[in-house]
């Protein structure tokens, strides 16, 4: 059985699977198309790369390829009737869909089906009322059971892990490439699976570029390095930043970090459910633009985390949604300042009942290698 299908040892799909019955029938629909993989995962364990899953109200239906004959058996089990396709998934779908009694109004996951695919609902579909959903399963998603923070926390353990081997062998004269290849085979070598995201490292002046891809850049004695990373544990993400200095760091080096660090303890100390996203947010912001710094700080603060390294709840100045409790968020704050080079701390927060618990145990205080 596949660990993300799982919590605490007991089995969290068929409760997963009654709340989105539940919200399709709030939303007036007899049944959800499902194309997006992570959602996917979520209702039924599958790992693979290639599904359809048609939610009904008496019905959950796989539908994948020969490929995945038997790891959708593992994965899966009897929680849905799988079907296996020798040709196409749309195929078995069409075959299927007449036999389901009174499915007459199914939603479609909008932000995840090709325009491609889309032409065959409506052209091989058309017997059929196709509608458009947003995020019905993703909702589902936010807030994480006691298995999926535990798939978290293995994660970001696996992440600092690799961090601290990396920084004990990074020197000045490696490039910024060599120094993200270091850390990914130090990734793998912790126990993650991949790499939720392309691993970021920025020296120098190029720290002050929030998502920098890594370069051939050399590092030099005095230089900022951004690292910004993750690891994934049974098809959970943690994401990491920090950023250090190579030798001993200067005046104002020190300042820079101190606000972001004093900003990111800030936010991850005060976050509480109910508090809306742009609350959150405020947290650090408000406390950087006091000290001169607002417009260095573009981004938002945050996001969740989970079999996405993106995904919801956001933490942003626009976010008007409330957190809830069982949501794992980034906290993120950074400051950059172009031609000199800028510094971001991240740390994960599992917002509780009683506030919040930091996910990351790395200190954040400013780090000088030696």
């Amino acid at each position: 059985m596949n660990p993300a299908a799982l919590g605490g040892g007991l089995d969290r799909r068929p409760q997963r699977l009654a709340a989105l019955r539940e919200a399709l029938g709030r939303a007036d629909l007899d049944g959800l198309l499902v194309s997006s993989l992570p959602n996917v995962r979520y209702l039924t364990g599958f790992t693979g790369s290639n599904a359809l899953l048609l939610v009904t109200p008496l019905e959950l239906v796989l539908f994948t390829d020969f490929r995945y004959a038997a790891q959708v058996e593992d994965e899966v089990g009897g929680h849905a009737v799988v079907q296996i396709e020798p040709t196409s998934l749309w195929t078995g779908l069409w075959a299927r869909l007449p036999a389901a009694t009174g499915v007459e109004r199914i939603g479609f996951e909008s932000a995840h089906l090709l325009h491609r695919d889309f032409s065959r609902l409506l052209e091989q579909g058309a017997r059929w009322q196709w509608r458009p959903v947003v995020d019905c399963v993703e909702q589902l998603r936010e807030c994480k059971d006691e298995g999926e923070v535990a798939c978290i926390e293995r994660a970001v353990a696996i992440a600092e892990t690799a961090l601290v081997r990396t920084l004990e062998q990074l020197r000045p004269g490696m490039t910024e490439l060599a120094v993200a290849g270091l850390l990914e085979h130090q990734l793998r070598d912790a126990g993650s699976e991949g790499f939720p995201f392309e691993t970021i490292v920025a020296s120098g002046p190029r720290s002050a570029l929030p998502h920098a891809r890594a370069s051939e850049r050399v590092l030099g004695l005095g230089d900022f390095v951004l690292i910004d990373f993750g690891a994934v544990y049974a098809g959970y993400c943690a994401d990491i930043t920090r950023t250090v200095v190579l030798g001993p760091a200067s005046e104002r080096q020190r300042e820079i970090h101190d606000i972001v660090r004093e900003a990111n303890e800030r936010a991850s100390g005060a976050i509480r459910a109910e508090m809306q996203g742009m609350a959150a947010d405020a947290l650090a912001r408000e406390y950087i633009d006091a000290r001169g710094y607002g417009e260095a700080f573009g981004h938002s603060l945050g996001h969740g985390i989970g079999l996405e390294v993106h995904e919801g709840p956001r933490l942003s100045r626009s976010a008007e949604a409330p957190l809830a409790a069982g949501m794992v968020v980034t906290v993120e704050p950074g400051i950059y300042l172009p031609g000199w080079g800028g510094v971001r701390i991240e740390d994960d927060v599992l917002i509780t009942a009683d506030g919040a618990r930091v996910l990351t145990r790395l200190d954040r205080q400013l780090t000088e290698l030696s």
